[in-house]
């Protein structure tokens, strides 16, 4: 038999190239389907009717995937109320975003307006996810940590908010009001529990803030 010559010899094909930044986007993809599939599933829920299979089931993903990216249910809750907040998985902070700095640009109409429409937007979004974690939290006493870390953050973003809309500093007797009346508390007790509309709850805080702090 005579040898083949190596110029007639079927040539290898080429190695192929690992594609890191396509990989890198599908998890980055796959991470953000958890996480919202995770807010809808808390805020319909809550922390005790949620699980991590009815989380996987609206991610399309398996259960393990969930683990392995956030470790646990309270791994995957805290992820999600920070994507309710600002409406995606981008780790973006809602006060580093544009729909935040709009509440410094204008007249003072229209700042209020830009805040409210912040607010009702985000806590569509948020709120019920925030009952899930205070649910979570009053036996878990990490996550309940988080949950303060939270808070002192939101207090400190509400008062930036608040006096960006104003156009001036308000004293702490007249925040600590508007805390409670501007949190996702009031929106819950207002909204979800007591049924009134959107447009109900921003009337509300638009008198109470024009009352307190204009």
């Amino acid at each position: 038999m005579q040898p083949v010559s190596p110029a007639r010899a079927k040539k290898a094909p080429p190695p192929r190239r690992y594609d890191s930044s396509r990989r890198a986007r599908q998890a980055a993809q796959t991470r953000a389907d958890i996480v919202l599939a995770a807010g809808k599933v808390f805020r319909e829920s809550g922390w005790s009717g949620a699980t991590l299979a009815a989380i996987a089931r609206e991610a399309g993903v398996a259960v393990e995937t969930i683990y392995s990216g956030f470790g646990s249910k309270s791994g995957v809750l805290k992820a999600a109320f920070d994507a309710a907040i600002v409406g995606d998985a981008d780790p973006v902070r809602l006060v580093d975003r544009p729909e935040f700095d709009r509440l410094g640009h204008g007249g003072r109409d229209e700042r209020l307006d830009a805040a409210l429409d912040l607010m009702a937007d985000s806590y569509e979004r948020s709120a019920g996810v925030w009952r899930a974690v205070l649910e979570a939290a009053a036996g878990d006493d990490a996550l309940d940590a988080w949950r303060s870390e939270t808070d002192l953050r939101r207090r400190v973003d509400t008062k930036t908010a608040i006096e960006l809309v104003v156009g001036h500093a308000i004293d702490d007797v007249v925040f600590d009001a508007l805390w409670v009346l501007t949190g996702p508390g009031a929106y819950l007790d207002l909204v979800v529990d007591a049924g009134r509309s959107r447009a109900e709850y921003q009337a509300c805080l638009r008198e109470a803030i024009l009352r307190l702090a204009a």
